[in-house]
Parts: C-alpha cells; sequence; structure tokens
C-alpha cells in the first residue's frame, strides 16, 4: 500500500520527501497490525496449545519477546525495502535521505507500539475476532488522538471531575489486577483527596488540563512533526520506546498469571 502512496506523492505529484507517503501509510498499519498479532495468543489459548508453552523450560519472558520480535521482523523487513524509495527519488531529482531515513525509523517504532499492543490484547482473550476487532478499536483511537483531546472540556470542575473518574479507572484496573479491594480504595482516596486540595489551592491548573496532558500522548506526533516540519521530537520518541517496553511486560504478566493459575 505504500507503494502506492509513493507513486501517488511522490512520482505522480512530484513531492521530494519520501516521508509524505510514509506519513500516509499509518492508517494502513491499522488493519494490518491486528490481522498480524490477533493470533499471537488467542489462537493457542483457544486450542489449548498454549499448556506446552507454560509447562515449558523456557521463560515467559523469553516465550513472549520470541513472538514479538518475529513480528516486528516482518515490519523491519517492510521498512528495510522502504529504504529503496529515498534513493529512487534522488535517481529522478532531489531527495532528503535524513528526514526520509528517520521518518521510516520513527514508523517502524510506531508500528513497534502497535505490535505490542496488539500482542498485548490478544494475551487477555482467547478470541481471535476479538483480539483483532479490540487492536483495531484502540490503534483507530491512538490514530485519531489529537482530534479527540481537542473535544475535551476546558472548564476547571470538568477536568476535576475527568481526572478523577480517571483514578477511578485505574483504581479498578489495579483491583482487577491485586484483588484487594482495601489497598486499591486507600491508593484512590489518597489520589482523589490529594486531587481535590490541589484543585481548590491552584484552581487556574484545571483549566485545559486533561487536553494539555493527553495531548503529550500522541504517538504519531513524532511522524507528523518530521512530515510537516522536519522536526524530530525527541520525548515523543522516548514515549514510544516506554510503551513498547510497558506492553511487553503488560503481556509478559498476563501469560505469568495464567501460568500459575
Amino acid at each position: 500500500m505504500n507503494r502506492i502512496y509513493f507513486m501517488v506523492y511522490n512520482l505522480n505529484y512530484g513531492y521530494n520527501y519520501f516521508s509524505y507517503a510514509l506519513g500516509s501509510g499509518l492508517l494502513v498499519m491499522i488493519v494490518i497490525v491486528p490481522i498480524l498479532t490477533m493470533k499471537s495468543f488467542a489462537e493457542e489459548r483457544h486450542n489449548k496449545s498454549d499448556q506446552l508453552l507454560l509447562t515449558s523450560p523456557v521463560s515467559v519472558t523469553k516465550i513472549v519477546l520470541g513472538k514479538y520480535l518475529a513480528m516486528i521482523s516482518i515490519l523491519g523487513i517492510a521498512c528495510v525495502i522502504f529504504m529503496i524509495f529515498p534513493v529512487i527519488i534522488r535517481m529522478l531529482g532531489t531527495a532528503h535521505f535524513l528526514i526520509d531515513y528517520l521518518t521510516i525509523l520513527m514508523f517502524f517504532l510506531i508500528g513497534s507500539v502497535y505490535i505490542a499492543i496488539g500482542m498485548f490484547l490478544s494475551s487477555t482473550t482467547e478470541s481471535q475476532i476479538i483480539a483483532a476487532v479490540g487492536t483495531m478499536a484502540v490503534l483507530l483511537l491512538l490514530y485519531f488522538w489529537s482530534t479527540l483531546t481537542n473535544y475535551l472540556p476546558s472548564g476547571t470542575f470538568a477536568n476535576l471531575m475527568m481526572v478523577l473518574i480517571l483514578f477511578a479507572l485505574v483504581a479498578l484496573a489495579l483491583q482487577s489486577y491485586l484483588q484487594n479491594w482495601k489497598f486499591t480504595s486507600l491508593i484512590y482516596a489518597v489520589f482523589a483527596l490529594g486531587t481535590i486540595i490541589v484543585y481548590f489551592v491552584t484552581k487556574t491548573s484545571f483549566e485545559s488540563l486533561l487536553t494539555n496532558i493527553l495531548s503529550s500522548f500522541d504517538l504519531t506526533a513524532v511522524l507528523t512533526d518530521l512530515v510537516d516540519s522536519n522536526l524530530l521530537n525527541i520525548p515523543n520518541v522516548f514515549l514510544l520506546l516506554s510503551l513498547i517496553v510497558a506492553f511487553n511486560y503488560l503481556t509478559i504478566q498476563v501469560i505469568q498469571k495464567r501460568r500459575w493459575s
């Protein structure tokens, strides 16, 4: 599909940045990644063949990382092919190798995050359809993240309520893992009370608070900045790397819990 974008943007319209074509290719990954990751753990769980893995002498970490590296290798092969396109542009005119190759690298990192998310969701269910649809829904949410955050209310009280609801959701997620209502209730009460105190002390700091915070988690911003402004957003690069580690860790914890359950 990126070859089509390359033909349209670079060969037909004459743009000498391959990054334009690659930026449009993110939408394609929203379809491809769920298909790639939906079988990673869900199929084995459905067929009960995961018991062979869970009882093998290989550690859960190696199992998860082995599957993850296999999937990102497929993405890596595609990115290696993409590296040819700036050379083709150079043969036809002026090329911008630094920007284009940085864009390919960021495309690979974003795809690696998408794969980590898809693998995690696949580990939580035995249905491939649920894993695929769930992954596609999350990736669509991330794709339109910057647009959706702009629709959040800017009022101080509305932001206070949304922060409290967000804390409640985190507490519920923590409860589902720890199975300890007293501990999670105490954690939520401490954070909620602290938030309310800060609200009454510095109410103006809650103006558009969630919009400002959530906008910093726009995963596609690092690619957009390269395409539109030729700037590399270093904090976003660290965000992508952190999410790769985080979702691999969560997948390991899910499988580890099933191993001893």
